[in-house]
């Protein structure tokens, strides 16, 4: 029975999955989608415009006329991994377009691979088609090279990411992500839930909503734009009528955040939260140039848990952070112990360039940083698996994700986000059973990060 390591790094997407074939003398498109589930969003939107002027999507380098790498500049080892990856394009392939949060820094790029042919930033969709277009010209064939309604999607069917804005207007001093992606814009109303009908009537079961302050949504906007602490809320009620899973990602806990609870108890949207609590002691939230309310936020926690008893929290957090004290992180330890979080992901503290907190003094050792990381995924392991093993005897809602040879279904219950949380196994009784179909399960057993069961009677 596979488990899920407990070092998912958080901030990754799932694998994007191609399927399409390719016509005959049909100019040919590679992509390689790093980071997190906004940049897969920009690829499939770079990729939705190529596919619409007759390009084909390959899977690989040698099957490509040209590659798309899409960067990823959240950390220094993202960073590294972002470089790796422009290294083996070249190598494969020889024909690179970088574009993506780390395309921010072309002059940092061009040092390490001067033989690419064009950097665009995060979002820069137009400039990626003008580089691709110089490169490899488009042959559409308006009768064979059709584009489905929805666009060219990067997740399974049955699933999909729903970006609601951009940019962020926090200033925390650990993530240059502002000065990548600027400021906070949210997308209109109606755009966003014209795109998630489409999606709907097309077969997806699952919203997963994103962006880099969900629960800022709107409050870009002018106030006579009416309430802007309810637009998040509306737009959830909204999204909640079409049908489908509802999931909210990075949500940050401001007081209106409260008005979201009563939909997920009413079951229009689902009871998860994925909030980035990022540290609980004080001092450490004051460096970091976070809102310092651990006590509040589980005041906030108690509340959220009381009109849904259901929700699932899901959280990330930093160790490590420089300045960081055993005390500070023996505080954040007993929170995470009162708190009694289900998802937990967690980071040490790396330097990124442009990062404020780079400047900041006492900077953590590399050993003690590991040594904190063990021992806090330790203890959010053990919170795991006393929460999953509650689960056993219940009868709970499963989407399937797989199915394998063997006949044995992942899945994910309404607690389990794709590819950072756990999963629902069914080894036995899967047969009628397809992928992307909602089924009741029977857990009859958990381990550390996963569940096993078996369909209900009733299903």
């Amino acid at each position: 029975m596979a488990q899920n390591p407990p070092n998912l790094r958080p901030d990754l997407a799932p694998r994007a999955r191609f399927t399409e074939t390719v016509r005959d003398g049909q100019p040919t498109i590679g992509m390689v989608s790093l980071g997190c589930p906004k940049a897969l969003v920009d690829s499939e939107r770079i990729l939705t415009r190529l596919r619409a002027e007759g390009y084909a999507i390959s899977p690989d380098y040698a099957g490509a006329d040209a590659v798309i790498v899409n960067t990823c500049g959240f950390l220094d080892s993202a960073k590294a991994e972002s470089l790796d990856a422009i290294g083996e394009a070249l190598t494969e392939n020889g024909k690179v377009i970088v574009t993506g949060c780390l395309g921010a820094e072309p002059d940092y790029i061009r040092a390490h691979h001067p033989r690419i042919l064009a950097v665009t930033g995060p979002q820069q969709y137009e400039q990626v088609l003008d580089a691709v277009h110089a490169t490899v010209p488009p042959s559409p064939d308006p009768f064979i090279d059709l584009l489905p309604a929805t666009g060219v999607s990067l997740t399974p069917r049955h699933y999909s990411y729903l970006k609601i804005s951009e940019g962020c207007n926090h200033a925390c001093k650990f993530c240059i992500i502002p000065d990548m992606r600027g400021k906070l814009a949210s997308r209109p109303a109606k755009a966003v839930l014209r795109e998630a009908e489409k999606l709907v009537e097309a077969g997806v079961k699952e919203l997963l909503v994103i962006s880099q302050d969900t629960s800022a949504y709107g409050t870009d906007w002018p106030r006579d734009a009416g309430d802007r602490t309810a637009h998040m809320t509306n737009l959830a009620r909204d999204l909640g009528s079409l049908g489908a899973w509802v999931r909210l990602h990075y949500v940050y806990p401001y007081p209106h955040v409260r008005d979201l609870i009563p939909l997920m108890a009413d079951g229009l949207v689902l009871p998860y939260l994925d909030i980035p609590f990022q540290h609980a002691h004080p001092e450490t939230l004051r460096r970091m140039a976070r809102p310092a309310a651990a006590a509040r936020t589980l005041d906030e926690i108690a509340a959220w848990r009381s009109v849904c008893p259901d929700i699932t929290l899901r959280s990330t957090f930093i160790v490590g952070y420089p300045g960081e004290t055993e005390e500070e992180f023996q505080t954040l330890l007993d929170w995470l112990d009162e708190a009694q979080l289900d998802r937990v992901g967690c980071f040490q503290y790396e330097n990124v360039d442009g990062a404020r907190s780079n400047a900041l003094p006492n900077h953590v050792p590399a050993e003690v940083k590991q040594d904190r990381w063990d021992r806090f995924m330790e203890k959010a392991q053990a919170i795991s698996e006393a929460k999953l093993t509650a689960k056993v005897g219940k009868v709970l809602d499963a989407i399937i994700d797989d199915i394998d040879e063997d006949g044995i279904a992942t899945c994910r219950t309404k607690g389990d986000a794709p590819e950072i949380d756990g999963n629902l196994f069914i080894d036995e009784g899967t047969e009628g059973l397809s992928v992307g179909e909602i089924v009741q399960v029977e857990v009859d057993e958990a381990g550390e990060y996963d569940l096993w069961g078996r369909p209900s009677v009733n299903r």
